[in-house]
């Protein structure tokens, strides 16, 4: 049988809420897609972010923040693609490029290279120089590194 969505008064939603931002770093974002799930109206989605935001349940500048360190450390993200998961968010110019001055560049560098050495070391017995070049290229793109490192790094590495 199908199962009516429950309602939440607004201290109900509050306090789900509230768990739901401790829990891990939240941007508006996405408690706002969150609050509209749970079938909250305009006018209590902006009563309970003020509410969070006053209470310092949410915070844009900690979530980006928080967000490029762990990408950075976990997945291996490369700036640009960071800063595009953060556009997505609708995070502000501003926040970006505070979130991204928490990624060292000494741990970038040496990151993109250990990444960029390990693709290399997979696509080893393809035969095709240019097959091996696009592959890593590839790669190393879709997870948000700078083409410029990109190419500098494939043309030292793999000549033609």
């Amino acid at each position: 049988m199908h199962q009516p969505k429950k309602t939440y008064t607004l201290e109900e939603a509050k306090r789900k809420i509230e768990r739901y931002c401790v829990y891990q770093e939240r941007c508006h974002y996405d408690v706002e897609k969150k609050l509209k799930e749970m079938r909250m109206i305009p006018q209590a989605i902006d009563e309970i972010l003020g509410h969070l935001i006053q209470h310092n349940f949410l915070n844009e500048t900690r979530f980006a923040q928080a967000f490029a360190r762990g990408k950075f450390r976990i997945k291996k993200w490369g700036k640009s693609r960071i800063k595009r998961e953060l556009k997505l968010r609708k995070i502000s110019e501003y926040n970006i490029k505070l979130a991204l001055k928490e990624i060292d560049s000494k741990d970038y560098y040496t990151t993109f290279d250990a990444l960029a050495e390990k693709r290399l070391h997979q696509v080893a017995n393809e035969t095709s120089v240019s097959k091996k070049r696009k592959k890593v290229a590839d790669y190393l793109l879709y997870r948000g590194w700078e083409s410029a490192m990109i190419y500098e790094f494939i043309n030292e590495k793999l000549k033609y």
